[in-house]
């Protein structure tokens, strides 16, 4: 979505950022607080990522809990060097079903992110498992950047084609912040008269509901 903050996001504007490529339309939020922890990191750089993930929950209204009573930590943010770094992590066959043939995939596409989210019995999102690749590259970009743009992908599950050609991220005078549209719509997505999944298009129409009466 091209949308910047001077223009009126229309439906078919938010229809589209979970509409995935498949033409199936998919939402769904977090149905439980979220439990996040952080891996590859220096102290310097975990206090950025979880700033980062409670500046998202917090737009959103949602909630931040030291311990999911299931899962322990259900936000699970990984940096690494090289995907191959994934085979070697225990037990991470348990969180990404067939790891070496995902692996492969991700160094043939020359990726930089994955993530892998779990449902519970709603639809709801009860785990997300973000991946991060730091190649040079992506080496350069501030941590805040990184540490913004993943938490706003997170929190919700987004198109699969979402953000792929725009970031959701924007510029301003006081740095570098979650685009307006983007945050409305996040602000809205947990509206508590909403549901934590919906399969239908028409939901979108009330999400538009809730974005324009801000």
């Amino acid at each position: 979505m091209s949308t910047d903050s001077t223009e009126q996001a229309t439906p078919e504007q938010v229809e589209a950022f979970f509409t995935r490529a498949s033409g199936d339309y998919v939402f769904a939020r977090w149905g439980r607080p979220i439990s996040p922890v952080v891996f590859g990191v220096e102290d310097e750089t975990l206090t950025v990522v979880k700033s980062a993930i409670e500046a998202c929950v917090a737009i959103a209204g949602h909630r931040i809990e030291e311990m999911d009573p299931e899962l322990g930590s259900n936000l699970m943010v990984f940096f690494l060097s090289d995907w191959a770094e994934l085979l070697d992590v225990p037990h991470m066959g348990d969180l990404i079903p067939d790891l070496a043939a995902r692996v492969e995939t991700l160094q043939a596409k020359n990726a930089h992110q994955y993530r892998a989210f779990r449902f519970d019995d709603a639809g709801a999102i009860k785990a997300c498992f973000t991946f991060v690749r730091m190649s040079d590259a992506m080496a350069e970009v501030p941590a805040e950047v990184i540490a913004l743009s993943q938490a706003v992908q997170a929190m919700l599950l987004w198109s699969d084609a979402a953000f792929t050609q725009d970031s959701p991220l924007a510029l301003s005078p006081a740095g570098t912040v979650i685009r307006p549209d983007v945050a409305n719509l996040l602000r809205a997505a947990y509206d508590p008269m909403l549901p934590s999944a919906a399969r239908e298009a028409s939901h979108a129409l009330r999400l538009y509901a809730r974005v324009m009466a801000g």
